[in-house]
């Protein structure tokens, strides 16, 4: 165990008792199964940190494993999609698997079930199978073809094998108990015929393993040592260990199948079917849309590892399913960006300041810290002059004493640079603020050690050069759900929640120091929130994308 550990969680209690019992160190070995269906989300990054932050701690190996027995839904473009996220996340794995790597294997041990009595081909419908299951107050019903020969079993799956048998045709099911109390042991399915080209192995299958058969199986291939998934699948634990023990020998070391619960989070659905809608009806552009919970989605939007793998860690895992506020997601963004995004200043609902004292045509260089939290982040030089860009709502022509932003007849600091003091608007024909004049006193510069530069004002504003700006097109993102789960409203579809106001899009001025920003660079525009550099950015035409803002504005909302 790593030292310095103070508390364990439960599953770490399950390999510390292991490991004091009959597991030696070397024996620990974890795994990560994705299907390739499509991308990854918040949700699976918990999974990640748990399995791979487990292989960390006790220096074990862990595997990423692809669950790809279902080729109707599976494509390449997911897994290499999941590698990224993976990689990304600044993990790595022992051994890159597949399911489909166990097909001759897992085909080998069915054909050995059937002679040992223990699997038959039912060529019943799917409806007809499902009717006899029963219900978990009543017992299920036998298939009338539950006893065929061997003989008669061996040759039907055979022609499943070789693509004879129709899709939806026949099945090939494990014959356990259909009076069993837990209706995942009434005689399960193992194999259907699927006659669809698989990504990896091409044409070669008619037949794919469902997942129960398939993945106990290829844990025990693998020598996986514990098996986490998630509560849904705590039914199916002892249907896992009754797979294993048909294909292991006695005594062999057989992997533990163990179970935690889902945190699921606000103001999100996590649903692969519901994400591939948002997609497909264009309520988002792409699978990483930054509105999306997918990692690539989070990554887009500016979140960084170090963010996502602090959530994980900071919700833990637990037995019980619980519902995460996406606040806290934020909050950890914001406490991770703040110790290494550069602060800069853009300016988003400009206003034009003009300081009639100072001299026209005149401009002068600032030093501007890059970012207080680090000491090695240096400075920068901005451009200041006589006509800058401040935020509208950073002046009101008069104001209550509670405002501490500019407004006429009172003084501001303009950020790095000078005290100045609202004088007088300009206005045009339909009384809209179109200039503010003021006048600034030369002698108040930041960090020129004069007794004016030292004096005391009740407001900071940002602001931006007018001559020197960028101009940029800045992306506002939001929740993408007004509601906390907008799928687990009675009697509503998800879509009806939708946030009309999660995307808005506006023009900004930005200093000249983020001319040369790279894609997936990451600044804060001060006193407005953390921002990166998106893929659609261009010299032509800077893209940014909000992360998080500076403060959690729906806490207003909820209040």
């Amino acid at each position: 165990m790593a030292e310095g550990k103070k508390s364990l969680n439960f599953i770490e209690q399950i390999i510390e008792e292991d490991l004091s019992n009959n597991y030696k160190k070397e024996d620990l070995k974890f795994r990560f199964p994705p299907e390739p269906n499509g991308y990854l989300h918040i949700g699976h990054a918990s999974s990640i940190c748990l399995n791979f932050g487990l292989g960390e701690t006790y220096n074990a190996p862990v595997n990423l494993r692809f669950d790809d027995t279902n080729p109707a839904k599976e494509e390449q473009e997911y897994v290499d999609a999941i590698k990224k996220d993976i990689e990304w996340l600044g993990y790595k794995w022992a051994k890159e698997c597949y399911a489909s790597d166990y097909f001759q294997q897992l085909y080998d041990w069915a054909v050995e079930m059937i002679k040992n009595g223990d699997a038959y081909v039912d060529s019943q419908t799917s409806e007809a199978i499902a009717e006899q299951k029963g219900t978990p107050t009543q017992p299920g019903k036998e298939s009338p073809y539950r006893n065929r020969s061997v003989e008669e079993n061996l040759e039907l799956f055979e022609k499943m094998k070789n693509g004879e048998t129709p899709e939806k045709g026949d099945v090939l099911r494990a014959k356990i108990d259909m009076a069993a109390s837990n209706m995942l042991m009434r005689d399960p399915v193992m194999y259907r015929c699927l006659h669809k080209s698989h990504h990896r192995t091409g044409n070669d299958w008619k037949i794919y393993p469902m997942y129960d058969w398939a993945h106990g199986e290829s844990d025990f291939i693998e020598q996986v040592s514990h098996s986490f998934c998630t509560l849904e699948f705590l039914p199916h634990r002892e249907l896992y260990n009754w797979f294993i023990k048909k294909v292991s020998n006695p005594g062999e070391f057989e992997p533990k199948q163990r179970e935690f619960a889902r945190r699921n989070l606000s103001h999100t659905v996590v649903s692969k079917r519901k994400l591939l809608q948002l997609v497909e009806k264009g309520i988002v552009d792409s699978w990483d849309d930054p509105r999306m919970p997918t990692i690539s989605g989070l990554r887009r939007r500016g979140y960084t590892p170090g963010a996502i793998r602090k959530f994980a860690d900071s919700i833990g895992v637990g037995k019980r399913e619980n519902l995460i506020d996406v606040a806290h997601l934020e909050f950890c963004a914001r406490e991770d960006l703040n110790k290494i995004a550069p602060r800069v200043m853009g300016v988003l609902d400009p206003v034009k300041l003009v300081i009639t004292n100072y001299p026209e045509g005149e401009e002068e260089w600032l030093d501007a810290e890059n970012n207080p939290e680090d000491e090695s982040a240096g400075s920068r030089k901005v451009p200041f002059s006589r006509e800058l860009y401040i935020e509208k709502e950073d002046f009101k022509e008069s104001a209550n004493r509670k405002f501490f932003r500019l407004t006429l007849g009172k003084e501001v600091r303009l950020k790095n640079a000078y005290i100045i003091k609202g004088e007088d608007v300009i206005k045009d024909a339909e009384g809209n603020i179109t200039e503010i004049h003021c006048t600034y006193d030369p002698k108040s510069k930041s960090g020129s050690g004069t007794e004016e530069s030292l004096r005391k004002v009740k407001g900071t504003l940002h602001w931006v050069s007018v001559k020197h700006a960028i101009e940029a097109e800045i992306r506002l993102y939001d929740r993408l759900f007004t509601e906390e789960t907008p799928d687990g409203i009675k009697d509503k579809d998800y879509l009806d929640f939708v946030n009309p106001e999660s995307l808005k899009v506006v023009t900004g001025y930005l200093e000249p120091s983020l001319k040369d920003a790279q894609v997936q660079e990451k600044v804060q525009f001060q006193r407005i929130g953390y921002f990166c550099v998106d893929r659609d950015s261009s010299e032509v035409k800077p893209v940014f994308n909000r992360t998080v803002s500076l403060r959690d504005s729906w806490a207003k909302i909820k209040n």
